[in-house]
């Protein structure tokens, strides 16, 4: 009766993704998964970021001084991701790549013996790392005022309350 009186039909089978990916779509996201749509939307975003770099290039001045951006379209998303591309001078381009090297870390250590952590290393309040034999604020020297951070803590859950001692007339 409520589907009479409003003119909405509810559908009478669910609808899968255009896609074939074997998730359910709805008429909201044109029958895409939600997975599927919002890679499409972001799809479209890349484009149109490519196509307005693209004419920017084109109508703008050839004078050879405007940085050139390099790296890979996929690379960024937003325009908050493209400050993090890097830029170059067009006249270099050729000349010099930059590439983006990768910072290798070395294994975890404990901070007082050096010895090799991994996974199971525990992080201070000091902000150091130790195993489990220096762990504890008393085997490593710990800078972090316990104390202090206890006293806060405790002034802060617990307000002074004072009521007034006479009543004023």
């Amino acid at each position: 009766m409520d589907h009479d009186e409003t003119g909405c039909q509810a559908p009478e089978c669910p609808i899968l993704c255009i896609n074939n990916c074997g998730f359910f779509g709805t008429a909201a996201t044109m029958n895409m998964c939600s997975k599927c749509h919002r890679e499409m939307i972001l799809k479209q975003e890349r484009e149109k970021l490519a196509q307005s770099s693209i004419d920017s290039f084109v109508n703008g001045s050839g004078s050879g001084k405007e940085p050139v951006v390099v790296g890979n379209a996929d690379a960024f998303v937003g325009s908050a991701e493209v400050k993090s591309l890097k830029l170059q001078p067009s006249s270099a381009l050729g000349s010099n790549e930059v590439g983006e090297t990768k910072i290798k870390e070395g294994p975890k250590r404990c901070t007082a013996c050096k010895k090799r952590v991994g996974l199971t290393g525990f992080t201070c309040r000091c902000g150091n790392l130790f195993c489990a034999v220096h762990r504890y604020s008393d085997e490593h020297d710990c800078s972090f005022n316990y104390r202090e951070e206890a006293q806060n803590a405790i002034a802060k859950a617990n307000p002074v309350v004072k009521a007034e001692k006479l009543d004023k007339i």
